[in-house]
Formats: C-alpha cells, structure tokens, sequence
C-alpha cells in the first residue's frame, strides 16, 4: 500500500468532507432522478435495489451470499432485496444445477432497460450541474476520479 506524508490532522479533514459530501452528492442526484417527471416508471428502484442490480448486471450469475460479501452487506437483507426485485419482475434467481440450495441471480430484460434509463437520467442531471462549474473545478474533479476509485477499492477490502 502506498505511503503518503498528509498528516493525521489532513487526513481527518477530508475523510470528513468526504463523508459529508458524498451521501448529499448521492442524495442529490437521486432527489433530481425522482423529481424529474420524464422518468415514466411508477417508481425508482431504492438505493440498495440499485446497487444490487448494478452488481448483478456487472457479475451475471452472481450468487446472494458473493452480493452480500461485495455490497458489504448482510445476506439476509440481500436476500430480501431479491425477493422483492423478483417479484417486480427485475431478477431472476436460477437454482445451480450441482447444489440446489445455491441461486444464480440473473438480471431480466426490464432490469437492463430500466437501469440503463435511470443511469442516462442520472447522467444527464450530473452533466448539466457539471456544465455550471469552473474549468479548475472540472480539472479537479477529473483529477479526483482516480483517487475515489482506489478509496472504494480500499473501503471494499476486509478489514484488518
């Protein structure tokens, strides 16, 4: 892991900006998503619902036990989350042909259509907020890309 020489005191500061920025960046986005009336479905699929069928979509055939283990969450609430996207008709869960207590979860045709219209909508909100920034702004938030990718991979890993 590399090593850098920020002190405990900058490294506190912005571990705190960032867990106050990124929930209200989030809750943003998501807010402009359920305001805006071009979105025809009934409703959104929830945060968790979302990160499910994106993971899902990422890993096809993902068993709920390896979702709960990459989501960091509890299997039984991935469980619960299954069960109520396949019941909305966004998963499916195929029975493993070797042990039949194990489920594959595959995504449905609706799920890859409306994952994709709420990924363009939310693209959409972000780009034009995006649009409204600095250039220095927009250099640094494209500098930072990099950075909040290694920071979810090291949040993501066991920890010690």
């Amino acid at each position: 892991m590399p090593e850098n020489s920020a002190s405990d005191e900058d490294i506190r500061r912005v571990a705190s900006g960032l867990v106050a920025c990124l929930p209200a960046l989030s809750r943003a986005v998501e807010r402009r998503v359920d305001l805006d009336d071009t979105y025809a479905k009934p409703a959104k699929p929830s945060d968790a619902q979302l990160a499910l069928l994106r993971h899902v979509e990422s890993c096809d055939g993902i068993t709920v036990r390896e979702a709960a283990e990459a989501l960091l969450m509890k299997p039984n609430n991935v469980s619960a989350l299954v069960r109520q996207l396949t019941e909305q008709g966004l998963l499916e869960r195929r029975r493993d042909p070797a042990d039949k207590r194990v489920a594959h979860l595959h995504l449905t045709a609706t799920a890859r259509r409306e994952i994709a219209e709420v990924e363009h909508l939310m693209g959409t909100h972000v780009t034009r907020a995006l649009r409204a920034l600095s250039d220095a702004e927009l250099d640094a938030l494209g500098s930072a890309l990099g950075a909040l990718g290694s920071l979810n991979q090291q949040l993501h890993r066991p920890a010690r």
